[in-house]
């Protein structure tokens, strides 16, 4: 309480030293991701970095690597709040390294559909699985001294004309679902910050919507961090200050700023709304540390492994979905001493680590399947590698053989400096290399050389807009204009990668390699200083029925078969949703040939979101990765051969095919999306129909032991805001220890069940262990529309413990809630 008065006090002293000019500006962004520093008043320069895998900092560029965990659907798959705040307290000591003190993170939105192009982005389609992995993630992160931003409230959880859509949603589904987790993290973890999303809810834009803004997120909740808009999202000078938006976000051109102050000044605005924004962004300067009179920073805590913890991670989120026996015992775990093993896939040798969009980092190194596979396996034990199908068609940012340098360059020709370039991407946003003004630079140039590891027909290309100039070994292959256009502002700064041409390059001889980029004069005009393109690569081409056949040729030699699948940019990104759920390439066609000629065929599933596996009863196991981080293919290697258990547990359903999702709906209708749906979306929604069961349910996942569920015993609960506390006893029936995850849903009269609490426990061989679950009273309750308030859940209700939503194995009445 004494910390919390003394950041008031000096809140209040630093406002009362503002004038009107002063306390517009400092709602307005400086640049890309700071606020300005005010030192007349003691006011440090406050930093703020994307997420939610990692800590870019100011500079999205390679040349300051982040640690890379494993995406959000991978840190929910291990049902585990305590990991989840351990990760945050890495990406807390990241950000304290690059001088970051607010992320922009979590995103806490729902796997409303399938087809959600930033799915690997949230956690689950469930909104308490989801509060409670964002709670303990948020915890975290503020236990570093450094604040968070949730994102993106609400009802953000599609990408189809996101900036403009109006999704139109009921107020029941609003509050059960897509509200609920962030009314968790908000009164249990109290985040220093929230962001508005670019779309509007039932016709008023979020960065204006004082009903949910003011109303709910701060008058109901008691939120008292700050409001940010989503980059480029605030639209209305009035609107956004009346609705409860704190800061526009980026800088130097906002709607605030001047244009604020004139609007009070012209009498739009009332200058009470300024002081009150102004007051929370000094609040949130004062945590972190960044306001005279305030209390000091938070000490960091102690130091984590970044990595470790980052392989740790990928484990606990591989989620077995089959394992069948073959000649008496499951496939899985691979034993090492046993025959050889033949890894397949283009994403077994190039892992695809993390989504794409604002979520990237650039980790210093990453572990692919079959390095962390040579790595654990014995060296009798024969490996084989075979590329089978590539996911994708398109050229890579320069990599592995380039040593290359980007140098920024005037009218004149004349070098204003550069900066060495770890791979083929040039990415300046905010902060450019030391000694380069935004406002000189005419052009990039990429200079650098390559020694190719086979020889070949190597291919070149680029991505961008502007003028491009690419030589390699003398030869231009292309001299012209690159521009690209897309609906969505994110993915046409960037554009599409081009083929260009193809150079026949001898294996181990070293080629000059230069790309000449000219800005284009449209950059001038947008609202901030930003520099982006690439250097492509491929190498030499392959025929696509050779692979294929090599492939199986390996598989059959082999005594285990393991196949990677994985999708790719085109397919899982930020700024465009999914138009299927298919694997790309010919991966199904691989998996399928593989599996008729090697009965022990392992898939591993290397995507952030559900995908079709039409061969998913003919091999062996499947086991789901996801994006998992930096440290993949050291992470796969335990799973696959025992040393760790894969005990994740799918934090989403996956359909066998997208015909049988209940919602497919991700596009807008005249600029409308309805959420027609209600409150019946993921597990709910497959339940309350008949029809096709899904793939694989909500919550399913093998382990390598199994368990017996042994007793339930429930004890009504006088805590607040608590229902019942719910004992499980389980027992390990298997041979090897274990961890299994304890789910319980609640089942009202009816039938509308929903999560209600879940825990882990472990267990060796033939042990017991007893899960003890609390059920929070909003579990038995819902949303009156008529009265606009919480009421009971009618009639008796009972509580299931099961494996996953649709494996009950216990049951056990539930006392009716009483709370409001």
């Amino acid at each position: 309480m004494a910390e919390r008065d003394a950041v008031e006090r000096a809140v209040a002293r630093a406002l009362e030293r503002l004038d009107l000019a002063a306390k517009a500006d400092l709602l307005a962004g400086r640049d890309m991701w700071a606020l300005r520093a005010m030192p007349g008043i003691g006011l440090g320069e406050l930093v703020m970095s994307d997420g939610p895998i990692g800590v870019r900092g100011r500079r999205w560029t390679a040349v300051d690597p982040s640690v890379a965990m494993p995406s959000p659907t991978a840190l929910a798959a291990g049902w585990d709040p305590g990991l989840a705040r351990r990760v945050g307290r890495l990406l807390a000591q990241e950000a304290r390294r690059k001088g970051v003190h607010l992320l922009l993170a979590p995103t806490v939105n729902l796997h409303r559909s399938p087809l959600g192009g930033r799915h690997f982005e949230a956690y689950s389609e469930d909104p308490l699985l989801t509060g409670e992995i964002g709670t303990a993630y948020v915890r975290g992160v503020q236990d570093g001294g450094v604040g968070v931003t949730v994102k993106h409230f609400v009802a953000n959880d599609a990408e189809s004309e996101r900036f403009t859509v109006n999704n139109t949603v009921g107020p029941r589904a609003l509050r059960e679902l897509y509200l609920a987790p962030f009314e968790a993290i908000v009164r249990r973890a109290r985040p220093w910050g929230v962001m508005a999303a670019y779309n509007a809810v039932n016709g008023v834009p979020m960065t204006e919507h004082a009903e949910l803004l003011r109303g709910v997120l701060r008058e109901e909740w008691g939120f008292d961090g700050v409001v940010v808009s989503d980059w480029f999202g605030a639209r209305s000078t009035a609107g956004a200050i009346r609705g409860g938006l704190d800061l526009a976000m980026p800088g130097p051109v906002t709607v605030y700023g001047e244009a604020l102050a004139a609007a009070v000044r012209a009498g739009e605005v009332d200058e009470r709304l300024v002081d009150e924004a102004a007051a929370r962004v000094l609040r949130l300067a004062a945590r972190a540390g960044l306001l005279a009179g305030a209390p000091a920073r938070p000490a960091a805590p102690a130091e984590v492994d970044g990595a470790a913890l980052a392989r740790e991670v990928a484990v606990r989120g591989c989620v077995l979905l089959r394992n069948a026996p073959r000649h008496g015992r499951p496939v899985l775990p691979i034993d090492p001493y046993g025959g050889g093993v033949a890894l397949i896939g283009a994403a077994a040798r190039h892992a695809r680590v993390l989504g794409g969009g604002s979520a990237q980092v650039f980790p210093d190194h990453v572990v692919p399947p079959l390095d962390g596979l040579r790595a654990a396996l014995p060296r009798r034990t024969p490996l084989v590698y075979a590329t089978g199908a590539d996911p994708s068609d398109e050229l890579a940012p320069a990599g592995a053989g380039f040593v290359l340098r980007a140098v920024a360059l005037d009218s004149a020709g004349r070098e204003l400096g550069g900066e060495p370039l770890p791979s083929g991407q040039v990415q300046w946003m905010g902060d450019l290399p030391e000694g380069v003004a935004y406002d000189e630079v005419v052009a990039v140039e990429v200079r650098g050389e390559f020694v190719p590891a086979v020889a070949g027909a190597h291919r070149f290309g680029t991505r961008g807009n502007g003028g491009f100039r690419l030589e390699v070994g003398g030869r231009v292959l292309f001299d012209g204009v690159q521009a690209d256009t897309h609906e969505d502002p994110f993915e046409a700064f960037f554009g599409r990668p081009l083929e260009r041409g193809a150079v026949e390059l001898a294996k181990g001889e070293p080629v000059e390699v230069a790309l000449r980029y000219t800005l284009p004069p449209e950059l001038a005009e947008l609202p901030l200083q930003a520099v982006g393109f690439s250097l492509l690569h491929g190498e030499p081409e392959q025929d696509p029925d050779e692979l294929l056949a090599e492939a199986v040729a390996v598989a059959a030699a082999a005594e285990t078969a393991v196949v990677v699948v994985a999708t790719t940019e085109r397919v899982e990104s930020e700024g465009f949703d999914r138009a299927d759920l298919r694997l790309p390439g010919r991966q199904d066609e691989l998996v399928a040939r593989v599996a008729a000629v090697n009965p022990r065929t392992v898939v591993v599933v290397n995507a952030g979101a559900p995908v079709e596996m039409p061969w998913r009863e003919e091999v062996a196991a499947v086991l789901l990765a996801w994006f998992p981080g930096q440290e993949a293919g050291a992470a796969l290697a335990d799973v696959l051969l025992g040393a760790e258990e894969p005990g994740g547990r799918l934090p989403t359903t996956w359909p066998a095919s997208l015909t049988d999702a209940p919602v497919r709906q991700v596009a807008p209708h005249d600029g409308e999306l309805a959420y027609d749906e209600g409150p019946s979306i993921g597990y709910r929604a497959w339940a309350a129909r008949s029809g096709p069961a899904p793939a694989y349910p909500f919550g399913h996942g093998l382990g390598y032991t199994s368990w017996e569920y042994t007793a339930i015993e429930v004890r009504p609960s006088a805590a607040d805001g608590v229902l019942a506390t719910v004992r499980v006893e389980v027992r390990n029936t298997g041979g090897r220890a274990g961890r299994e995850v304890v789910q319980l849903y609640l089942t009202p009269a009816d039938g509308d069940r929903r999560l209600a609490g879940f825990a882990a426990v472990a267990a060796g061989p033939g042990e017991s262990a007893e899960a003890v679950i609390e059920v929070p009273a909003r579990a038995a309750q819902w949303w009156d529309e008529e009265a606009g308030g919480w009421r009971p859940v009618p009639g008796p209700l009972t509580v299931d413990a099961a494996r996953s939503s649709a494996a009950p194995l216990l049951t056990a009445p539930l006392p009716a809630s009483d709370a409001p």
